[in-house]
């Protein structure tokens, strides 16, 4: 997930969840909603899982696992990941619209004003 800004991520190892300091002005119903879907994936399929804003600004979620952990399940982060995608659309539609009109463009502009200096 190299060049992606990570939005959140959970793990079922440390059974943590994280928000990035940079989202925090979120509303807090929209941080719970992400960190309920990150913990039940985590406890449904074992593993990590993240979600991070790829280049384009599209929300992406990314699984993985330790290579010694023999009850985590790869088809079912599949399809969990699936269902995640199709039950929080209009949840993620909202957060790449934020991403995109908030977040890159503060960084493009602070990107641009260090090119002038």
């Amino acid at each position: 997930m190299e060049n992606y800004m990570i939005l959140c991520a959970a793990s079922a190892y440390t059974e943590k969840f994280y928000i990035n300091p940079e989202f925090s002005n979120l509303p807090e119903s929209i941080i719970q909603e992400l960190q309920i879907a990150c913990v039940l994936y985590t406890a449904d399929v074992g593993g990590e899982l993240t979600m991070a804003f790829d280049e384009e600004g599209v929300l992406v979620l990314e699984a993985s696992h330790k290579e010694d952990d023999f009850l985590y399940d790869e088809i079912g982060s599949v399809l969990k990941i699936k269902e995640i995608q199709k039950n929080k659309k209009e949840l993620f539609e909202s957060l790449e619209m934020f991403y995109e009109m908030f977040v890159k463009s503060e960084y493009l502009a602070d990107e641009s004003s260090i090119l002038t200096d």
